[in-house]
């Protein structure tokens, strides 16, 4: 196909027969697991260099780049904006730079403000704003109690990723939004963190139930990827009870479009057990969101409420609503935590003899007392 011709072109152009030894090639893939060997040879392209992400003070500097020739108010932080697009790179945090410019634009500022890079950076995180659709009252009440049950088990697991910021505004091809951002860059996730994300999931429908008693279709997208990150965990980072060995059911073959041929890796019992695992995972998830929104129904309900009244919420207006209604964090389960090793057992004593002098000898029967 066209990809083997590619391949083959290029190993001609490499073969070292034509005299253009002046010549370096540079090449860039996001997929250096489905290079073919053959060009990873000593001679071809044997010197790989990674382009990982950029951390926060590179997002904060490539940001520095793209606002040099902007004008700037006097209230923008780039480094609020940098510590809140974890994972984005170079162009992202462009587009974001011209978002904001046309905002300012539009609303005839001289200069770009701190809430144009913000109403930016949602609309890229998030999508552009539909305020064109009009949804019936039934839908925004159920939307709100949705994203509200969302927000509402984020805010109460101690060690989740901080609610950024909550909306029932469609963006995107969503009906309402609960955007949470780490408070910093996260390269790992352990177990805990990923059994309070699919908590978290759960929310939303959690909430559906507890309030109307009835499952909808709004939670489709999150039990698919609750479903997905438990499989991950189950069948890739060992963290089931089935132990560390990975059980992925099958294997892409990336030249034959993927899905299209799958490759059993483990036996049908071995699958059974991970489906089982997998299930356990999601409907504890379900259970634990259920459990903190019907301890919190009051301020489920005021922050649903805000929801209807506001449409947007930020984290701190948030935190506060559900304090107010008497809401409080579960306590902290220490997530992370670094084990200190346990005291050594102080040695026993060694036994020791008393120093007893002996009794004196008794005279014998032939000692003449005289």
């Amino acid at each position: 196909d066209e990809r083997e011709q590619t391949l083959n072109q290029l190993l001609v152009e490499m073969d070292g027969f034509e005299s253009n030894s002046g010549v370096i090639l540079v090449a860039a893939t996001n997929r250096p697991d489905v290079l073919d060997p053959a060009l990873l040879r000593a001679g071809r392209f044997d010197r790989r260099i990674v382009v990982p992400g950029p951390d926060f003070r590179g997002r904060e500097a490539i940001l520095g780049v793209h606002t040099r020739n902007v004008p700037l108010a006097d209230d923008v932080s780039l480094a609020v904006i940098a510590r809140g697009t974890p994972g984005f790179v170079g162009a992202d945090l462009e587009n974001i730079v011209n978002e904001a410019a046309l905002l300012a634009a539009r609303k005839n500022h001289d200069k770009v403000t701190m809430a144009d890079l913000e109403e930016a950076k949602d609309k890229v995180m998030m999508g552009a704003a539909r305020k064109s659709i009009v949804m019936s009252e039934p839908e925004r009440v159920l939307t709100a109690y949705h994203e509200a049950g969302h927000a509402l088990v984020a805010w109460a697991l101690p060690g989740a990723d901080p609610v950024h910021k909550v909306t029932i505004i469609p963006r995107g091809l969503s009906l309402g939004l609960t955007m949470q951002l780490p408070s910093e860059d996260r390269y790992t996730a352990s177990r805990r963190y990923l059994e309070k994300r699919l908590a978290i999931m759960m929310g939303g429908r959690a909430a559906e139930l507890l309030v109307f008693d009835e499952e909808t279709s709004g939670a489709g997208q999150d039990i698919k990827v609750a479903t997905e990150t438990a499989r991950r965990m189950v069948a890739q980072w060992g963290m089931s009870s089935l132990g560390p060995i990975h059980m992925d059911q099958t294997s892409e073959m990336v030249f034959l479009g993927k899905e299209i041929a799958t490759q059993r890796e483990v036996s049908e019992a071995t699958a059974q057990r991970v489906d089982a695992e997998i299930e356990r995972l999601v409907l504890d998830a379900a259970a634990r969101a259920r459990r903190i929104l019907a301890e919190r129904e009051a301020a489920l309900r005021g922050l649903a409420k805000a929801l209807l009244e506001k449409e947007t919420l930020d984290g701190d207006e948030i935190d506060v609503i559900l304090r107010a209604n008497g809401a409080l964090p579960e306590p902290d389960d220490g997530s992370m935590r670094v084990l200190e090793p346990a005291p050594a057992a102080a040695a026993p004593a060694p036994e020791t003899v008393p120093d007893v002098a002996p009794p004196p000898a008794a005279p014998s029967a032939d000692t003449d007392p005289a």
